[in-house]
Parts: structure tokens; sequence; C-alpha cells
């Protein structure tokens, strides 16, 4: 195994791709690798300056990109609507969909502007009514879409009884909640968009173990340092040793929004030991998304949540 993996995207010249959470870290690799094969790449992000920063990032590495920032706070359903509007309203197909934003382990119970835990609401829940507002542009466009979990998704469970953490609350848990829910949103929208013939692909990729802001301070969140997980994962990442870089951290995401290759319905993750690091290859799917029960029941649940329903789009 290369002690820097390395992926190939193909030219993606005339393709409009979005990609949520590509202000910093993973997100803006994936960003910048979309610009540099040709897409036009919209950044969705909460902070403008952060924004502003990553599209001089992304000028710099390709001058002449073509890059555009818009407004999103995931954890706001009103604000995911808002820029489904507006979106939409620019009337252009969406071929790439990249769903990679994500907050990961407050360390107490926070909650979203509608009153869900932060972490299924801004990772799950946002994203699926961010899919279902834009999904006659992801027709149009016949698009890919992938969705970020994580390694944590292959242990745990929904919280059924409780899905917003209200009776008690564990910050990891809450944070494998997330991710199979998301999980299991992005299979179940490849297996309906077959059966009703939207003509959209989707599958799921997961970045391994890098040193990115997940696990960083951030007052927001309730986290005055950075946790001692990411300072051990932040020395392994220099080393070179089993971990990945922020950078190849985005490969699995490329690989599965780009390659002709990939699928719909799988998975596509770091192929190193542990898949925590590595070249990106399709794995198998984590034992808690095998359910097409716990798929369709999370699409309900989902759809009651929100408001939202995919047949009224």
């Amino acid at each position: 195994m290369p002690r820097t993996p390395t992926i190939t995207v193909p030219d993606l010249t005339g393709r409009r791709a979005v990609v949520t959470g590509a202000s910093d870290g993973v997100g803006l690799g994936i960003a910048t690798r979309l610009a540099a094969a040709g897409a036009e790449v919209v950044l969705p992000v909460r902070n403008p300056r952060k924004g502003e920063d990553a599209l001089a990032h992304i000028r710099r590495h390709t001058p002449g990109a073509d890059v555009s920032l818009r407004e999103l706070d995931l954890s706001s359903l009103r604000s995911v609507a808002a820029l489904g509007e507006t979106l939409l309203g620019e009337d252009r197909p969406i071929h790439i969909l990249v769903n990679n934003a994500g907050v990961m382990t407050p360390p107490d119970r926070q909650s979203t502007a509608d009153g869900f835990e932060l972490q299924f609401g801004t990772n799950h829940l946002g994203h699926f009514a961010l899919v279902a507002h834009l999904l006659p542009a992801l027709r149009s466009g016949r698009a890919r879409v992938t969705s970020q979990v994580s390694v944590a998704a292959s242990s745990g469970a929904v919280h059924w009884d409780d899905p917003n953490w209200e009776r008690s609350y564990d910050g990891m848990r809450a944070y494998r909640q997330s991710k199979i829910a998301f999980g299991l949103f992005g299979l179940e929208l490849d297996r309906r968009s077959r059966a009703q013939g939207w003509g959209i692909s989707s599958n799921l990729s997961h970045p391994g173990v890098a040193p990115t802001n997940l696990l960083a301070a951030r007052s927001d969140l309730g986290r005055s340092r950075q946790t001692l997980g990411r300072r051990v994962i932040g020395a392994l990442s220099r080393h070179g040793i089993l971990v990945g870089t922020a950078e190849t951290a985005g490969f699995p995401a490329l690989l599965a929004a780009t390659s002709p290759d990939a699928g719909g319905a799988r998975l596509y993750g770091p192929s190193g030991p542990g898949h925590v690091g590595g070249p990106p290859a399709e794995q198998t799917l984590y034992s808690p998304l095998r359910s097409s029960d716990d798929a369709r029941r999370i699409w309900r649940l989902s759809e009651e949540l929100t408001a939202m329903s995919f047949s009224d789009v």
C-alpha cells in the first residue's frame, strides 16, 4: 500500500456539483478536486468568512475554477428549504451531490433550531430534507448522490424509542445513530429511485480516520479544547501511520461520486488495515445498514419529523 494514496477524477466539464460542509477539512478537499476536474462547484456554507477562504483556496489550486457560495445551516429546516428554493430557482440540473457536512459528539445534548438532537438533526435530518427539496434538480441531472457516513456506523443502532435523546444522552451513541440513520436513508434513496424511475444513483462513503475539525475545539459545541483522540489522530497522520490525512480522507467520496464504476447502494472507504486509511475501494456494508425494514422505517420517521414527503416534490 502506498504511503500516500492517489485517485483519478474523470473530466467533469459541464457538470454541476453541490458539496455540503466544504468550507474546510475533508469537504474542502472534495470540492477542490471536483473543481480541478472541470465541474461547476456550489458550496453551501454556514459561515460566510470560512466560505470565502474556501473559494480562495480552490482558486489558488485551480485558477479560473467555477465555484460559488450559497447559504446553508443544516441544523435549521428553514435554511435547508431556502437553499432548495434558491437552487431550484436557478433552473440548473445537479449532477453530483456530496452530503458531507456533519457534527460529532458535543459533550452535552444540544438541539437544532427545530428541536432535534443536534447530531441527528444536522447529520441526517438536514440532509434528508435537502435531498427532498432538490429532487427535481437531481432528477434532471440524473445525479449521483453520495452521503458521507462514518466508521462509527459499523456498530450501534437507531434509538427508535427516543431518536432525539430527550430521556438520556450519550454523545457517541447519538453520533453512531445519526450516521446509521443517514446511511439507511442513502441506501433507501437508491432503492426508491430505481423503483420509481427517478434516475438518481445513491451510494455511501466514509473517510476512515483523519485529523479533521470534527473533534477539534469548538465553543459552539461546548468543547473548549480538541479531544485527546484528535491529538492522537493528528500525530499518527503526520507520521503516515495507519490513518489518513484530511486530503486522502475525501478520496472515498470522490470515488463514490465520480467513478463510472461506482454503483448505487454501495459503500466506499479506505482499504487499509481497519479501513481507517489507505486507497479508496468498495467495502462490505456495515451490519447496522443491511436491514431494508430499518431503511424504510427511518425514511418514514424522517418524513414525519421534517414534514417533507418526496412524493410532494
